[in-house]
């Protein structure tokens, strides 16, 4: 759980006693029962707008006084996605307007297929080369080419050449959804 909203329960707690009331009283006025608020207070209850707005109001703060509003931690710690031959790195966090990634594509004798989505996406080679199927194009980019396309064009990816091609991706959120989700 997020370190800000831990402690929530115990914010809300110090601001009620600061302000002489007992559990009952604001439980009370907020419409909610004394355990329930007892439980938000202790940590055994998750915090949620549906309860902490009443309890806002009654002590008259704002919901941004239970949350510090200390330094966030920049660091994006996400998972790593393996998907049909590839590795995928997200480089942004959840729900950000634009994605990053960096992807290994491994080599591939097979044939792909090409697949079209909304959107657009840009690439930059790190290392490898990388064949990019975009169309009736049949492209090998190198380490330190890119290449931006419209993803309504079909198009594939993979390694060119006997060894894995990374690149570095940045694409809005259709493109995420083909990267990250089977078909």
């Amino acid at each position: 759980m997020d370190a800000g909203l831990s402690q929530v329960g115990a914010r809300l707690r110090a601001i009620r006693q600061d302000r002489g009331l007992t559990l009952e009283e604001v439980a009370t006025s907020a419409g909610m029962s004394v355990s329930t608020l007892s439980r938000l207070e202790s940590g055994k209850r998750q915090a949620s707008l549906e309860l902490l707005l009443p309890l806002t109001r009654k002590l008259g703060i704002r919901l941004d006084d239970l949350v510090p509003s200390g330094p966030v931690d920049p660091r994006v710690n996400r998972s790593v996605i393996r998907r049909d031959g590839m590795i995928i790195t997200p480089l942004t966090p959840e729900g950000s307007p634009v994605n990053t990634f960096k992807i290994t594509y491994q080599p591939r004798s097979e044939a792909l297929e090409l697949r079209v989505h909304d959107g657009y996406e840009w690439l930059y080679v790190l290392s490898g080369k990388l064949r990019l199927q975009l169309g009736e194009q049949d492209l090998i980019l190198s380490s330190g080419e890119a290449a931006e396309f419209d993803t309504r064009t079909p198009h594939a990816m993979s390694a060119a050449g006997g060894r894995p091609a990374q690149i570095i991706s940045i694409c809005n959120e259709s493109g995420v959804r083909m990267h990250t989700h089977t078909a």
